[in-house]
């Protein structure tokens, strides 16, 4: 019998990625907390660097640290016989360069980057190439140091994102854990960039989750907050502009401010529309390979900074003086328009660049000519025109962007001034509001809606395609009167194995439905249980129409209260049958 004990063999390690990934299995709330610190951390460094890169390219292509805000025409110190035409030349040669990188490497690193952030979060899962962060960061300083007239905040989302999906896809994430990474990335991006923690929280929560779940809500915020002290601790915790403080002077100037939404709403339509105008024609008229388009296109940009060179970039120092009141009426009009075409411009021959930055410039302009305009008219009600600029910053990039919760925040960050709030949200109601009627897409899934992508479907709702209602219904379930006592109700509730059943009157008329779970609370908790009936336990539910398209009404279905189905009433209110959940999704499913 052999009695010796066989050697133990040492076992080789787990792969780095399964050991994270069990830990995440084991505490999930702990390691996902951490992992946002991480993608936040990642998020700081990348907008140091992806500043520091835009300021080196501007240099280099303008001989300034920041060419908008030359009050002439001032020559690149390396070749000072162009004189201001350098200006001509700067953008075609940053397009020479960034049009191959962008074609070869990375092509979603095209255009404003905020869009593919949404889709690929909707879509994809929260997949985001890494290559993508190091391109779009790249092409993004040569498109705005070259003179582009776009931001900076669109790129550095799209950057901390796919450092925030590349991590969770290394650590073989799922999906929904890698979404909320990518979100965490997108916000500490915003948040970086603008030394601004809150309005990085909510930009990510609320244009590229919609979702405020409380674990989702702490990971994005300590993923903000990261990025904006590692920003501040090399950056300086100074915002990123220098503003007076600003009032309201009479509670009349409220009225004034609705003025401004309104006027907001149309300028921010206005510029969704004329920029993906330009890319149409663009479009249309460059037959030749995309590489180069960015190059030929950069001298029409050029002609257009030698003609208005406070469009040269960014512009934030454009934008400060026009809130310090440094520009007149007719001058600010003009800065508005030109930027309009500059930045539609700049995107259409295939820069790279965001536009949150353009839609505050605009803002700031219009802002400033209506409040300089009532002060003029007015000149005894105590105007502050550079309140009105402020205000209208949030209020166009609210209208543009439908995401007022971070446009209000991101000024109040700013400015910091509690007096100005109330304008502030009366503003960006009026302008969101308004421009949702005005169009129905906003700047940034407009750009996905003209590729065929709607974030707003479902899966399978395109096999829902002249589905009505009538095809799909069932019979009618059977209907309560109103004056059946709530035990009575219970028990037909039971025996048809429904959660809820329809309600008419004596007439005859629908009235909404009773549950199950209204019913027996009824007759459990009411010490007088035996009076209670049937009208006292009526809830609204909505109804559909026979010839009602199903693919309308997806939402009501599926929500909480609606989710066993909704009564088909006729015209006449006469209940003909009832849309089971249950065979919409069977329909759905069954073509997917």
């Amino acid at each position: 019998m052999n009695t010796r004990e066989e050697p133990l063999v040492p076992t080789a390690p787990a792969p780095l990625h399964r050991r994270v990934l069990t830990w995440v299995r084991r505490s999930e709330n702990s390691a996902l907390i951490a992992l946002a610190l991480v993608v936040g951390a990642a998020a700081g460094f990348g907008a140091i660097a992806f500043r520091w890169l835009i300021s080196t390219f501007t240099l280099l292509f303008s001989g300034h640290s920041d060419y908008s805000a030359v009050t002439d025409h001032a020559a690149h110190p390396w070749v000072p016989w162009l004189g201001g035409f350098f200006v001509v030349l700067a953008p075609a040669v940053g397009g020479l360069i960034y049009g191959p990188i962008i074609h070869r490497w990375a092509r979603e690193a095209r255009g404003h980057g905020v869009p593919e952030v949404m889709y690929a979060i909707s879509k994809r899962g929260g997949r985001i190439p890494v290559k993508v962060a190091l391109v779009k960061a790249l092409a993004s300083a040569l498109t705005i140091g070259s003179g582009g007239s776009v931001g900076r905040e669109g790129p550095i989302v799209q950057i901390g994102s796919a450092l925030g999906s590349a991590l969770a896809r290394a650590v073989r994430l799922n999906e929904s854990q890698v979404r909320l990474l990518v979100a965490c990335g997108a916000a500490g991006g915003i948040a970086a960039t603008f030394n601004a923690p809150i309005a990085g929280v909510f930009f990510a929560m609320e244009l590229l989750l919609v979702n405020f779940a409380a674990r989702t809500f702490a990971a994005v915020v300590l993923s903000s907050v990261t990025a904006s002290v590692i920003a501040r601790s090399v950056l300086g915790d100074a915002a990123f502009l220098s503003l007076p403080a600003f009032h309201v002077s009479h509670v009349g100037e409220y009225a004034l401010y609705v003025v401004l939404g309104v006027l907001a709403a149309f300028v921010a339509t206005g510029f969704t529309k004329v920029l993906y105008w330009f890319e149409d024609v663009a479009d249309r008229l460059w037959k030749g390979p995309e590489w180069l388009r960015p190059g030929v296109g950069g001298l029409l940009l050029g002609l257009l900074l030698l003609a208005v060179p406070q469009m040269y970039g960014v512009g934030y120092p454009v934008l400060e003086n026009a809130v310090m009141g440094e520009y007149l009426i007719g001058f600010l009009v003009v800065l508005l328009l030109a930027k309009v075409v500059a930045t539609s411009l700049t995107i259409a021959i295939g820069g790279s660049g965001g536009v949150f930055a353009p839609s505050l410039f605009l803002g700031a302009m219009l802002g400033a000519a209506f409040g300089q305009t009532l002060a003029w008219l007015l000149p005894d009600a105590g105007i502050t025109p550079g309140a009105y600029a402020l205000v209208g910053m949030a209020a166009v990039f609210a209208g543009a962007s439908r995401a007022p919760i971070t446009a209000v925040i991101i000024l109040f960050e700013l400015t910091g001034e509690y007096s100005i709030i109330l304008p502030l949200l009366l503003a960006v109601v009026v302008s969101t509001m308004l421009s949702g009627q005005l169009s129905k897409e906003s700047v940034y899934t407009a750009k996905l809606r003209r590729r065929g992508v709607d974030l707003t479907s479902r899966p399978g709702t395109a096999t829902l395609t002249g589905v009505t209602v009538e095809s799909l219904m069932r019979k009618a379930p059977r209907t309560v009167s109103t004056k059946v006592p709530a035990a009575e109700a219970v028990e037909f509730l039971l025996a048809s194995r429904r959660k809820s059943l329809p309600v008419i009157t004596e007439h005859g008329e629908y009235v909404g439905v009773v549950t199950l779970a209204s019913a027996a609370g009824a007759i459990t908790e009411d010490e007088d249980a035996a009076e209670v009936t049937v009208s006292q336990l009526i809830e609204w539910r909505d109804y559909v129409a026979p010839d009602t398209p199903v693919a309308d009404v997806i939402d009501r279905l599926l929500e909480g209260e609606s989710n066993d189905g909704l009564p088909v009433l006729e015209e006449d209110g006469t209940l003909v049958g009832w849309l089971r959940t249950e065979a919409v999704l069977r329909r759905m499913s069954a073509a997917v």
